[in-house]
């Protein structure tokens, strides 16, 4: 195979994502039973996604029942 010509540069925050979904993938890994990780490493990938991915279940969205909202999608070219 041939050598790249041009080398690919990630900015930061691509660089973030990368490594997220790499905590993400070792701890599925974990749950499914193909790597066997020690509890002070599971805590250590919480505490780092923790800091890198927003907690869901913190959010919480109120609306007013007589005005509800609506909400339209809309495709490229319409």
């Amino acid at each position: 195979m041939a050598a790249r010509t041009r080398k690919v540069r990630h900015d930061d925050e691509t660089r973030k994502k990368i490594q997220t979904s790499q905590l993400i993938n070792r701890l599925t890994d974990h749950a499914f039973g193909k790597v066997e990780l020690d509890n002070s490493q599971v805590r250590s990938i919480e505490i780092l996604l923790k800091k890198s991915l927003p907690d869901l279940a913190q959010m919480t969205h109120m609306g007013d029942a007589d005005q509800p909202m609506e909400m339209r999608i809309r495709w490229a070219g319409e």
